[in-house]
């Protein structure tokens, strides 16, 4: 067994914690937008951590192309998806107003209804 093999198990573990933490802060968590935080940072950083196992185990061109392909991607639509669902659970009253901290949505909301 050599480094990079060693490396490659240690991140796919890592990728697996991610994968496990994310989907416990899913069951946990208390509110839609708590468990879309849960979802989403473990979720891209245990993408990146996997396919950069997948790219030290096999480090060709193709292989690692694809993979920048796959993490761009994931990056460019994850907080698209992450923002819109978040944005329709407010709308739709999903969201535990009380956990707020600050709630610059309803005023945006308030402001564009009057006008």
């Amino acid at each position: 067994m050599n480094a990079v093999e060693i490396v490659v198990g240690v991140l796919i573990l890592v990728s697996a914690f991610l994968s496990m933490a994310a989907g416990i802060g899913i069951l946990r968590f208390p509110d839609v937008l708590t468990r879309l935080h849960a979802a989403t940072k473990p979720q891209v950083f245990g993408l990146a951590a996997v396919l950069l196992a997948i790219v030290l185990r096999v480090p060709t061109w193709g292989v690692v192309t694809t993979a920048v392909l796959i993490m761009t991607f994931q990056l460019l639509t994850q907080p698209m998806t992450a923002h819109m669902l978040g944005r329709s659970a407010y709308r739709t009253d999903h969201v535990r107003r009380d956990l707020l901290i600050e709630d610059d949505l309803e005023r945006d909301i308030e402001e564009h209804a009057q006008s």
